[in-house]
């Protein structure tokens, strides 16, 4: 099914009170135990709760002028979305904290960049960066769940997580950048400036706090060294988690591109009609990753 199609068919819906387990037992290094894959992880989605409630107030800031119903009823379902990923992720939060991880350094670090970003940059460029930031977490779904043994060795309740969250943001990720082009009229330009600001943003993001936590775990300087380098290569070289998907990335800044234009995942039909008729966000994360190539 192609993106628009999926568009045109599917109302957006948020599935709230949804429980993956995150009070039960949790392993400390829950991707392929993996003490740095999982840090990088954790680390990126430690930022998720306060950094959707900066797109959550980018996007309505602009709800008031946006006369299309269709829009309007969209943004209203990307913030209830975009709600409910944060409490699930601030709950996987408190464990880590539980585990000895200064997710509040990640927090405070958050809180600080989206308090400076509404200060000194303007309303439309603060819209065009949640853009950009909808565009990475919409491709969470194709990094991770395209290819089974990406997720082969990753723990059934993470997994099923990052499975929810990632649909959800393959179904909005138009939302943002709907707004940012009709109502905010932002340019070609600004787009792309945004792009590039989001991707070096997310780069120190995640190369300082995964050190961070892997320093909390009780590792040297020299073993988180060592760590980074070897998984250079799974990030960044011949079909790397990131590397391999260069192009959906890139393609953000053709002149008339636009996120509708780029497919949903194979597997997107089996996460919807498992959890409509099941409501159980573990079985669809499972039937997700079953149906994954």
């Amino acid at each position: 099914m192609s993106q628009q199609a999926l568009h045109n068919a599917k109302e957006l819906i948020a599935r709230e009170k949804l429980d993956f387990g995150l009070d039960g037992e949790l392993p400390r290094w829950w991707y392929e135990d993996n003490p740095y894959k999982s840090r990088l992880i954790d680390a990126l989605q430690a930022a998720f709760p306060d950094g959707e409630r900066y797109f959550i107030s980018c996007v309505r800031a602009y709800r008031e002028q946006t006369t299309d119903p269709k829009l309007l009823a969209e943004i209203k379902t990307f913030i209830r979305q975009e709600g409910q990923h944060g409490i699930v992720h601030s709950k996987y939060n408190q464990r880590l904290r539980e585990q000895g991880m200064d997710i509040d350094a990640i927090v405070d670090f958050i809180n600080w960049n989206n308090q400076f970003h509404n200060k000194h940059f303007s309303k439309a460029y603060n819209l065009a960066l949640t853009s950009a930031f909808e565009h990475f977490t919409a491709m969470l779904a194709e990094i991770f769940f395209v290819k089974k043994e990406t997720m082969a060795h990753a723990d059934p309740k993470l997994r099923a997580m990052m499975a929810w969250h990632a649909v959800e943001e393959m179904e909005h990720k138009a939302v943002a950048y709907d707004v940012m082009q009709q109502v905010a009229k932002v340019g070609y330009f600004t787009r792309c400036l945004a792009m590039l600001h989001v991707t070096l943003f997310l780069s120190v993001l995640t190369m300082r706090f995964t050190n961070r936590l892997l320093k909390n775990d009780g590792f040297s300087f020299g073993q988180r060294m060592w760590m980074m380098a070897k998984c250079r290569w799974w990030l960044l070289g011949y079909k790397g988690v990131i590397s391999s998907h260069l192009g959906s990335l890139l393609a953000y800044f053709k002149p008339g591109f636009h996120p509708w234009q780029q497919e949903a995942i194979h597997n997107y039909d089996a996460w919807v009609d498992t959890y409509e008729r099941t409501g159980d966000p573990m079985a669809a994360g499972a039937a997700l990753y079953q149906a994954a190539h």
